[in-house]
């Protein structure tokens, strides 16, 4: 048995023909361009995309970028041939090119290459334990073996948040403090590109792209991805912001009431 850990890396598409589409990979190395051997496939009359335009390889627990093209890609908004990646960081393939967010976390169950033996568009939930203490029950979550598929759906969805109102015709929509997200909000507790809201199965779901549990509801960390049922509490972060889904595509900013003074307060 192999000593390295599990990592799956995934590639949030941001901008291009794949836009909102989340891909999950645990293979050694990833292929991206127009051809049909390519892990990442582009529509084969994307020209700025080459055949065969880019590469990551797992180096022990790293991943090296390659740059195989003719248009170049930028990381970071830097062109670059080869690099090493992190979690969080941009590649764009071509100057004005397809956009994804680079992002990796550690998958746990022994299962991890049975549930991932080969490239997808859709993301599957976990069924990791949550060990509670005082922390109120994790929302259900489905059964490991079903699928939720993270696809663009026209659906209404409405945030309130401080004064401010903001609606949505199509989901998936990307929440995060880097401008180019769906709902940017410039908070302490959020990430540049924090959580996804998306549309499957009837119901509204969030997505953690924070690879830290950093999203929350009730209380409980999401791990991955969760449903959102009528009077759930939302965290974006420990931190905040909280939402309290509504249903309906609706979401409002929620506040804890201040404490009430006691009369001996009150009197001083």
């Amino acid at each position: 048995m192999t000593d390295k850990p599990t990592i799956v890396v995934e590639l949030v598409h941001i901008e291009g023909p794949l836009k909102g589409e989340i891909q999950d990979f645990l293979d050694s190395e990833i292929s991206i361009g127009r051809h049909p051997s390519c892990q990442v496939q582009f529509p084969k009359d994307l020209a700025i995309i080459s055949r065969k335009h880019a590469l990551i390889t797992r180096e022990g627990n790293r991943f090296k970028f390659s740059d195989q093209s003719a248009n170049g890609t930028f990381l970071n908004g830097k062109r670059v041939t080869e690099a090493y990646l992190k979690s969080g960081d941009v590649l764009i393939f071509a100057e004005g090119g397809p956009k994804v967010s680079f992002l990796t976390r550690i998958e746990e169950s022994a299962q991890a290459f049975e549930k991932f033996n080969q490239p997808r568009a859709s993301t599957e939930m976990q069924s990791e334990p949550v060990e509670k203490i005082t922390a109120p029950p994790a929302p259900a979550e489905p059964a490991p073996e079903a699928r939720v598929s993270i696809q663009k759906v026209q659906v209404p969805l409405v945030i309130q948040y401080g004064p401010t109102l903001r609606s949505f015709k199509e989901l998936p929509v990307m929440i995060g403090k880097n401008p180019d997200c769906d709902l940017s909000l410039e908070h302490p507790g959020i990430l540049d590109r924090h959580a996804l809201l998306f549309f499957d199965q009837d119901q509204y779901w969030v997505k953690d792209l924070t690879g830290q549990n950093m999203v929350l509801i009730n209380a409980a960390p999401v791990h991955t991805q969760a449903p959102l049922n009528p009077d759930n509490l939302l965290s974006l972060s420990p931190k905040g912001p909280t939402f309290r889904f509504l249903g309906g595509g609706r979401l409002a900013e929620h506040q804890e009431p201040a404490p009430e003074l006691n009369s001996t307060q009150t009197q001083e």
